[in-house]
């Protein structure tokens, strides 16, 4: 099996910063590509930020930062400058191949971020 944790949720002050963490860990061969994912109400999942497995990255919001740590299988979101807009729960997803070949794509529970004073 593979599995994928978060952690980091919480609640900050409006200008504060918070970092998300996504662990993805199990029989893995290979990680295609780990994001940040935010769904409002009645409304999509919207990305905030990927990672590949080559470094190349993607973010909707130049606040934010995605990074990765190959070594743990884990992604780190970092978010700077929060405003009580930003409050919502964020969502991991990693996609990749098991080390039978199958693939897997995977989503988490979902953290919640508030922003509020």
């Amino acid at each position: 099996q593979v599995q994928l944790v978060e952690s980091g949720g919480g609640l900050v002050q409006p200008g504060g910063s918070l970092t998300l963490s996504c662990t993805v860990s199990g029989d893995i061969f290979t990680i295609s590509a780990m994001g940040w994912y935010r769904q409002d109400q009645g409304k999509e999942r919207a990305l905030v930020a990927l990672i590949t497995n080559a470094g190349s990255t993607q973010n909707a919001d130049p606040r934010f930062t995605i990074s990765r740590d190959t070594a743990k299988n884990t992604a780190y979101l970092r978010m700077d400058s929060l405003k009580p807009e930003d409050t919502g729960v964020y969502y991991c997803n990693a996609d990749g191949l098991r080390r039978d070949h199958y693939s897997f794509d995977l989503w988490g529970q979902g953290t919640q971020v508030t922003v509020s004073s």
